[in-house]
């Protein structure tokens, strides 16, 4: 198979391949090209999701302009410094006008997804099935003894929210089911709230944000480097995707349990003035590409699949 059919990809490199922050200023002038170029692909997505659910360019450019100036002030401290109106004006190109209309505007429309209660509820009841697959139909109410759905809530969210109110929320988002006779049975293997938009929209913005961030973290020389990694195929059968799909699921599945278990007693034997957040992901995509305008440009873009097995 050649090397550009199937190629892995990614940012998680040593100190030797970083790309040290001191030395970005001295690139080639192709640089402020280059990073629109990226730009552009890692926001196409987001524009696609906007204009399905009617989102105007006014709307996006006062959330670019936000960021922008979110931004800059953030790079200003990092370097030991607080901005003033006027320099964080000069580092993002807005007028000091526009910038003090932002600076007082502090607005979250949307939920952080791992304050969830119900998502942590989920990812606990699910740890516990691994070792105990009827334990996905529990009593509702706390009994003397095995577990409950209201210990299993309790635990999870620290006894900060009721567990009748956690068992509400997740019968709505069609994960769980109520009997008449007292339990509560787990219909999902995890926690994803397909018929809750506000809710979805929160993790693609969380899980996508925090990808992106080991990225940048990785390309602007951060240390330590984070894990960033994927494999890339081009020219293979759409059937071949779908059953690679199922190996990754699959193979997450058991990460998942895993991962969680460990980030649950780190969280448990944390002091309580820990604050630091971690989140570990996996994603797969794949889709057929359009053909190409014109036979000539296909013959000329297309990879040779000579010596493929």
């Amino acid at each position: 198979m050649t090397k550009e059919a199937v190629s892995a990809t990614g940012t998680s490199r040593g100190r030797a391949g970083a790309l040290p922050s001191a030395k970005l200023a001295q690139l080639a002038e192709g640089q402020l090209d280059w990073v629109l170029a990226a730009c552009t692909r890692v926001m196409r997505p987001l524009v696609r999701l906007a204009v399905r659910m009617g989102v105007k360019h006014a709307q996006l450019d006062q959330i670019l302009r936000g960021l922008l100036v979110e931004e800059a002030q953030r790079t200003w401290r990092d370097n030991g410094g607080e901005p003033n109106l006027s320099q964080i004006s000069l580092s993002t190109g807005l007028n000091r006008k526009v910038v003090t209309s932002i600076v007082r505007e502090t607005v979250e429309h949307l939920p952080y997804s791992e304050m969830s209660a119900p998502a942590k509820t989920v990812t606990l009841w699910l740890h516990m099935c691994t070792d105990d697959p009827s334990r996905r139909r529990l009593p509702i109410n706390a009994v003397a003894r095995g577990p409950s759905f209201e210990a299993v809530a309790h635990k999870a969210s620290h006894g900060n929210v009721h567990h009748r109110a956690v068992l509400d929320e997740l019968v709505r988002l069609g994960m769980v089911t109520e009997s008449g006779d007292g339990f509560a049975e787990l219909d999902a293997d995890g926690f994803v709230p397909a018929q809750d938009m506000r809710s979805m929209l929160a993790f693609l913005g969380d899980n996508t944000r925090d990808h992106l961030l080991a990225a940048v973290s990785n390309t602007l020389g951060d240390q330590p480097a984070f894990l960033e990694r994927s494999v890339f195929a081009k020219g293979i059968a759409p059937e071949d995707c779908e059953r690679i799909h199922r190996i990754a699921r699959t193979r997450w599945n058991a990460l998942h349990h895993e991962l969680a278990q460990e980030l649950t007693d780190a969280f448990t034997e944390a002091p309580k003035s820990a604050s630091a957040r971690m989140r570990v992901g996996i994603y797969a995509y794949f889709e057929k590409e359009s053909a190409p305008a014109s036979g000539a440009a296909a013959e000329a873009s297309a990879p040779s699949k000579e010596g493929r097995p």
